[in-house]
């Protein structure tokens, strides 16, 4: 052992650590999501594998490891939404990629803006839910999986009423659409206008709960809304929609502190 240490050089020190910063960022790529919980199953299969080893268990080590030999594979087949989200997060986090998630991010936002427009003209109802920070996943479990690209065409189509898609929330998470028809908790709140409808109810809910940006579609009033933090911003046309938007997805910067909607109203100063 001493004589490993011995021979232990500074060039040593710089593989563990890249290693060591590799394994971190792979972990922080994975973090919430259940890839990381299946990758953990599979350490402890390789470790069962050892020990059944050592134990002689011939037969179960062989099954195990010929397990193992195919579990980047398996991986890559059965987690491949988790991974494709998990890449997308750490490609925002990269300065060399950052000017693609720019990109990325001002088609989300003018799909958006766009489908909100024209949902509103018809005045055909639509809620839906962009994630931040707060994992909205239990969300998306209440719904029906997509997990498709955000698109004008396709978030009309799930929202119109011809649909079966239409009741319920889009729910966006990493720029793509991970669900439709999904549930989210009404507001508690006792001094909310009664005159607001479900819709509006449910984007407050949930973003007094978490930190998600929700744009509403009035059914009635053929108006688009934007909440954040249990606020409703109303009557927004398509520049100030996607104004607000960019202003809110925007990386945070300097103290951290998110930008702020202006001319914003008290939910129970809203109707429809």
């Amino acid at each position: 052992m001493w004589t490993t240490i011995a021979q232990f050089t500074w060039i040593d020190v710089v593989d563990v650590l890249i290693v060591t910063f590799a394994v971190y960022q792979l972990f922080l790529m994975f973090k919430g999501t259940r890839a990381l919980q299946m990758i953990l199953g599979l350490a402890l299969v390789y470790l069962a594998s050892r020990i059944a080893l050592k134990g002689g268990l011939l037969t179960v080590n062989w099954v195990l490891q010929n397990l193992l030999s195919v579990w980047f594979l398996l991986i890559i087949i059965l987690f491949q939404p988790e991974l494709r989200r998990a890449l997308a997060t750490f490609g925002i986090r990269s300065r060399l990629l950052r000017a693609f998630a720019n990109q990325e991010e001002a088609h989300m936002i003018d799909e958006i803006v766009q489908s909100a427009a024209s949902l509103a003209a018809k005045k055909i109802g639509a809620i839906i839910a962009l994630e931040r920070e707060t994992k909205l996943s239990d969300y998306v479990d209440s719904g029906v999986p997509l997990d498709a690209r955000i698109s004008r065409r396709l978030l009309e189509s799930i929202f119109c009423s011809g649909s079966p898609l239409h009741d319920g929330a889009v729910v966006i998470q990493g720029g793509r659409v991970a669900a439709a028809s999904c549930l989210l908790p009404l507001t508690l709140t006792s001094d909310v206008s009664e005159e607001l409808g479900t819709r509006h109810r449910a984007a407050i809910g949930l973003t007094e709960e978490t930190d998600a940006i929700v744009i509403v579609v009035s059914e009635e009033m053929g108006r688009v809304s934007l909440v954040r933090a249990g606020v409703i911003t109303k009557g927004l046309d398509a520049q100030m929609l996607r104004r607000l938007l960019g202003e809110l997805l925007e990386p945070p910067r300097g103290s951290g502190s998110d930008a702020k909607p202006r001319e914003v109203a008290t939910p129970s100063a809203i109707s429809g």
